[in-house]
């Protein structure tokens, strides 16, 4: 979620929540504290819905103090030891989100906040008015009309034009804006790439061949690199010639398809390049995977093709586009075409290092611990880099250590939710009662009817004591995801078993003779040489444009 989405009110609200968990001598921002803060806020929709209710809030924020009060959850401890939200709190913001958009609110405020928190459930305070009570469903449709007398839009928000309707239903019908996914939050952080971000500015601004392409390896950061810029562009971190741009992601196959006879797709084309104009220098295009415009779109025995339609455009200028492509297929497609090729100026994007790699996922971090709801350790975070570059040789960094922390953390989150065995022992009882309850009314033997109708309410009671918040806090506790983890999702792609990734890379080294003599029998020399060469270039000392060596095996 974009902080910078809250309007005002929201803002002091969250931020009188942090002051309420620091009182409370709390070292982690939950769901309850927002309640608190929306009930001390005193002002906005969700305080005006909340008394309309009949809610007594003094006594909400009283019982809610007391349950919270000292508690304190380590894992939940944030790097320097700040108060930092809890898994089912980011949850809720981004939940506040999505109310916002479902309501055509440009930016989330008071009440957002309090339908999220109602709709996630969870809580002592959300249970403390279902227990006083309060009919959530009721509560809901008070904030729904309140709001008719006071909508939250771009207008309230100071410094901030409103959204113009769009000039290019067509290219909208068949692309994506980034800006407007910038401006709702949808867009991870880009960390790094300060050097690519400048290069893809400075082409940007000139006046003349001002249309850069990404070159680089699957998975490196080309889209990321150009979703940043969307996003200081929301920000307003460009030069003045960039600001309130859109920049729009065009889905070529999505363009194509459909255009079964000719001169269909050329229509299309036709409106495309027609809506851009109109739009003047207002849209920058960003069309991934390049070279797939060279032959889009062309009829068989015809040369017409999207690379061809798009030529005039960016020769007059009436289009500035974003290419990203892989090396291989820049070579293979783009330089073929000496006029499409001279209308691009190439930006080499490079694999990211693993310190790059490092804090690019530690940028990520919130996000993924927001959606799968655990906490994840530096400690992952290093493991998921180091690991991923030296067993999934294949793909690139970030990508592939961002998959592996994404996968692990899946992982932890579905172990968190398998509930205790006195639960499912408890839920298999009720379960048991309840056919014999219906088995006694129905062979008419009420008096033991009554009986079990008892048991099954004490039992139904121990269950919903294991649902409070003792038990969500020991399954919130347990989601941490740790080296470990990292491991064990590396084990299940690569088919290497997880104690052999866990063993130290320098003792393996100093006995790679021993471990290939086992396979290798009689030829000692040849070991020897083979173990010499991995131990050179596991240390650093090998050429780095020359392989490891070469070997020329003779005999019978």
């Amino acid at each position: 979620m974009n902080w910078a989405n809250l309007t005002e009110r929201a803002q002091k609200a969250v931020w009188m929540a942090q002051e309420s968990a620091s009182s409370l001598g709390n070292d982690f921002l939950d769901t309850d504290h927002l309640l608190i803060g929306l009930a001390k806020l005193e002002e906005g929709i969700a305080y005006e819905a909340m008394v309309a209710s009949g809610i007594d809030l003094h006594k909400l924020v009283d019982y809610v103090s007391d349950q919270v009060r000292g508690v304190k959850h380590n894992n939940f401890l944030g790097r320097n030891d700040e108060i930092i939200l809890t898994p089912r709190a980011k949850k809720v913001l981004d939940l506040a989100e999505r109310e916002a958009i479902n309501l055509g609110d440009g930016y989330i405020s008071t009440e957002h906040i309090l339908l999220a928190i109602v709709h996630e459930g969870g809580g002592v305070g959300v249970r403390h008015l279902e227990d006083e009570g309060v009919d959530v469903s009721k509560l809901v449709n008070t904030v729904l009309s309140l709001r008719g007398t006071e909508h939250t839009t771009e207008s309230q928000r100071p410094g901030h034009q409103p959204r113009q309707r769009t000039k290019t239903p067509t290219l909208d019908q068949y692309s994506r804006d980034l800006t407007e996914m910038a401006r709702q939050g949808k867009l991870d952080p880009v960390i790094g790439r300060d050097k690519e971000t400048e290069r893809l500015l400075q082409i940007l601004l000139r006046r003349t061949k001002n249309n850069p392409v990404l070159i680089g390896d699957p998975g490196v950061g080309k889209t990321a690199i150009v979703e940043g810029l969307a996003r200081k562009i929301v920000a307003g971190e460009v030069p003045e010639l960039l600001k309130n741009k859109r920049v729009i992601s065009l889905d070529i196959p999505s363009l194509v398809a459909g255009t079964k006879y000719r001169g269909e797709f050329e229509d299309r084309m036709k409106k495309f390049l027609a809506e851009m104009k109109t739009a003047g220098n207002t849209v920058i295009l960003f069309i991934d995977e390049l070279h797939n415009v060279v032959g889009a779109g062309s009829a068989e025995g015809s040369s017409i093709d999207a690379a061809n339609i798009l030529k005039p455009a960016l020769s007059r200028g009436e289009l500035q586009t974003i290419g990203a492509t892989t090396l291989g297929e820049y070579h293979k497609y783009i330089e073929k075409d000496p006029a499409l090729e001279r209308r691009f100026q190439p930006i080499v994007v490079s694999e990211s290092t693993v310190p790059e790699s490092i804090e690019i996922l530690k940028g990520l971090r919130d996000k993924y611990e927001a959606h799968h709801q655990v906490t994840i350790t530096d400690a992952a975070i290093e493991a998921a880099v180091r690991l991923s570059v030296k067993y999934i040789t294949s793909r690139f960094l970030p990508d592939k250590a961002v998959d592996l922390m994404d996968e692990a953390s899946a992982k932890v989150r579905l172990a968190s939710t398998v509930p205790s065995d006195e639960y499912r022992q408890l839920q298999d009882e009720l379960d048991k009662i309840e056919r014999e309850k219906d088995d006694a009314i129905r062979n008419q033997e009420f008096e033991k009817a009554a009986g079990l109708r008892d048991q099954e309410r004490d039992v139904h009671d121990k269950i919903e004591t294991m649902k409070g918040s003792s038990f969500v806090a020991s399954a919130a506790r347990e989601a941490v995801v740790s080296p470990d983890d990292i491991r064990a999702v590396v084990a299940l792609w690569t088919n290497i078993p997880a104690a052999r990734l866990a063993e130290d890379e320098r003792a393996k080294l100093l006995h790679l003779e021993d471990a290939l003599r086992t396979r290798v029998v009689g030829q000692d020399p040849a070991v020897a040489l083979m173990a010499e060469a991995l131990r050179r270039s596991r240390a650093g000392l090998k050429h780095p444009t020359k392989p490891i060596g070469s070997f020329l095996f003779l005999g019978p």
